[in-house]
C-alpha cells in the first residue's frame, strides 16, 4: 500500500518537477525538428492482441508548417488536432488484426486529411514518427 501511495505522489509531482527543470535552463527551449516543426504529444489507442488480450497502439507525430500565419493557427489548434488524430488512431487500432503490422502510408494519409480539415486549408505537412504495437 505504501508503494502505491509513493508512486501516486511521484506521478502527481512529476509535471511540477519537469516545469521547474525547464525554467532553470532559462531562455528558449530547443525544439527538435527546427523552427517550423510543431511537436504533437504521443497518440495512444487500445487494440486487440492474440488470445483476447488488450494491447496499446502508440503513434508519435508532428507537423511541419512553413507559413508563419498557418503555424500560429496550427499551434492554437493543437487540442482540436489531437482530438481528430486520436479518433482516427483509435478507429484504426480497433480494426487492426492481431499480429498485423500497421499500414504507415494509410495512417499518414488519413491523418494528413484530418490536419487539412481542422486547419481549413493545406500547407501543414503531417509527419509520422514511430508507430508501436505493444
Amino acid at each position: 500500500m505504501r508503494r502505491r501511495a509513493l508512486l501516486a505522489l511521484i506521478a502527481a509531482a512529476w509535471p511540477a518537477m519537469a516545469a521547474a527543470a525547464g525554467k532553470k535552463e532559462g531562455g528558449e527551449k530547443k525544439r527538435s525538428g527546427g523552427a517550423t516543426y510543431i511537436v504533437i504529444q504521443t497518440l495512444t489507442a487500445t487494440t486487440n492482441k492474440g488470445g483476447g488480450r488488450r494491447g496499446v497502439f502508440t503513434v508519435e507525430c508532428g507537423l511541419d508548417v512553413q507559413d508563419e500565419k498557418l503555424r500560429t493557427l496550427a499551434e492554437q489548434s493543437i487540442p482540436r488536432l489531437r482530438a481528430a488524430y486520436v479518433q482516427v488512431v483509435q478507429a484504426y487500432a480497433t480494426g487492426l488484426a492481431p499480429a498485423t503490422a500497421p499500414n504507415a502510408d494509410f495512417l499518414a494519409q488519413t491523418l494528413q486529411r484530418q490536419t487539412d480539415l481542422v486547419l481549413g486549408k493545406t500547407g501543414a505537412k503531417f509527419l509520422l514518427g514511430a508507430m508501436l504495437v505493444n
